[in-house]
């Protein structure tokens, strides 16, 4: 039977385990992670994280990402926040570069404790989400219940963000799984309850693909700022450069770092503990 250290992570309540894989390869099953993710008999988590030698010379690691449900995924911003403070604390420096499968992220402590990591280009053409057949991404026109007319954004994963009147109000734990399958998202998608409070701030409530319902998703509130930005300018409203974002357990802020709109940057705290449990009691 192995023991593996892990720290348990997490950003406004969306938790992780993440295993540091760069001395020994860790090649998980997907009954292995469902039972390490298992909020009764294992650890319990939304994502379980590998952290592995990079393969690009510009990065410090290279990040892996599965979700709840065993299966493997491009992005997860809160994630990439967790991963790079533990590298910076081992640099004693207040920046990295974390590669993904989309990618290389560049992350940075900035002030009051806080991490802000860069998610790369935000996506909007229909091939880029993707969807089964090409649409205008501003408006899809899928209704599910109170769930009108998503905007379809691609932030290193597929999102769905609908605009709602009360966030609070939508069954997103019956909603959320129907659109997740709905036969427009081939890959599956991210499902985003959007809810204006003021011109800067956004209430978000996230059902994220393979894990179900989120304390908080950082890919999920990078979508929602250009969501809201591309279809309120498309409407005559000033587009918005930053936002506040409230999610179930706090608030994160993006904005668009310095480039134009285009790459939202998300910006919060994080908790760690560390531990250890044995693998074996974890296959099945």
């Amino acid at each position: 039977m192995t023991t593996l250290s892990f720290m348990k992570m997490h950003g406004l309540g969306n938790d992780f385990v993440v295993l540091d894989a760069r001395r020994q390869p860790l090649d998980l099953s997907v009954d292995q992670v469902r039972a390490i993710a298992d909020r009764h008999t294992g650890v319990g988590c939304d994502q379980l994280i590998i952290v592995e030698p990079a393969k690009s010379e510009r990065a410090d690691v290279l990040m892996r990402i599965r979700n709840a449900d065993g299966g493997e995924v491009e992005a997860c911003g809160n994630a990439t926040r967790c991963v790079a403070t533990t590298v910076m604390e081992e640099k004693g420096t207040t920046h990295a570069i974390i590669e993904t499968a989309v990618g290389l992220l560049d992350a940075r402590a900035v002030n009051g404790g806080l991490v802000a990591v860069d998610m790369g280009l935000a996506n909007l053409d229909w091939q880029d989400i993707p969807l089964a057949r090409e649409m205008d991404t501003l408006h899809l026109g899928i209704t599910n219940g109170p769930l009108q007319d998503p905007v379809a954004v691609n932030v290193g994963n597929p999102h769905a963000v609908f605009f709602v009147d009360d966030a609070e109000a939508v069954p997103l734990e019956t909603i959320g799984p129907e659109v997740e399958h709905h036969e427009l998202f081939p890959e599956r998608i991210n499902v985003e309850a959007a809810q204006v409070i003021s011109a800067g701030e956004l209430r978000v409530r996230v059902w994220e693909r393979g894990v179900g319902i989120t304390q908080a998703c950082g890919t999920g509130a990078c979508a929602a700022l250009p969501a809201r930005s591309d279809r309120a300018g498309g409407e005559g409203t000033p587009r918005r450069r930053h936002a506040r974002h409230r999610m179930a357990r706090g608030r994160s802020r993006l904005d668009d770092g310095a480039r134009g709109g285009k790459f939202p940057r998300h910006v919060g705290r994080l908790v760690a503990v560390m531990s250890t449990f044995e693998i074996g009691l974890f296959s099945r």
